[in-house]
């Protein structure tokens, strides 16, 4: 089956400010037990949404204002720290489909754009004026355009960036690798055929 060709985001958004976001953060290391990634959402940013009595503390990911929001952000070097995949997972199935913040940590991106959620650069000063809005009303539609490269919202549009092989991979349905070396089974038996490999029973 080919895989979605992801060329916008539309959704609110939610402000999670600071720099050095770093992984253990958006999902505790305790939470790395687990076989699947189902279930991870709920976790997402946990230790800083609830004390260790389960009570809620203030953060943007529980106030009601920015329930069902899908686009993130945030500042600079966004996903910093160890290399779970975890991190971009709890996002995505806590409802996150797009990212906006000033720059990312390598492996946090890669795999964020292996689960199809486009994690976008833009200016402090772009994402200052982005969050005022979303501030101002919450329920604001950010509209995220892969193609034009930009994020409209209010009569207002930003200019983001991100690496042009990450953003065709997502436009032309190629983010997911492991997907899609399974849709080409066919021919891998075929070349292991041709070169004399024992193929499997």
């Amino acid at each position: 089956m080919a895989l979605e060709k992801i060329c916008s985001i539309v959704g609110s958004g939610v402000n999670v400010p600071g720099d050095d976001t770093d992984t253990d953060r958006i999902i505790p290391a305790r939470y790395l037990k687990c076989v699947t990634f189902d279930g991870l959402g709920e976790y997402a940013f946990q230790d800083e949404r609830f004390d260790s009595q389960g009570n809620a503390k203030p953060h943007p990911f529980n106030d009601p204002r920015f329930a069902g929001a899908s686009v993130l952000l945030s500042g600079s070097n966004f996903g910093c720290g160890s290399s779970r995949e975890h991190a971009p997972q709890s996002l995505y199935r806590f409802g996150i489909r797009g990212i906006i913040a000033e720059s990312y940590a390598d492996i946090f991106f890669g795999n964020s754009i292996q689960l199809g959620m486009p994690c976008l650069c833009a200016s402090k000063g772009d994402i200052a004026a982005i969050v005022a809005v979303i501030v101002e009303n919450p329920r604001v539609v950010l509209s995220i355009d892969l193609s034009a490269m930009s994020v409209a919202t209010e009569g207002r549009t930003f200019a983001v960036t991100m690496p042009e092989g990450a953003r065709r991979s997502l436009v032309e349905g190629m983010w997911d690798p492991i997907a899609e070396l399974l849709e080409k089974e066919a021919a891998i038996d075929g070349v292991a055929e041709a070169l004399g490999y024992a193929l499997r029973p």
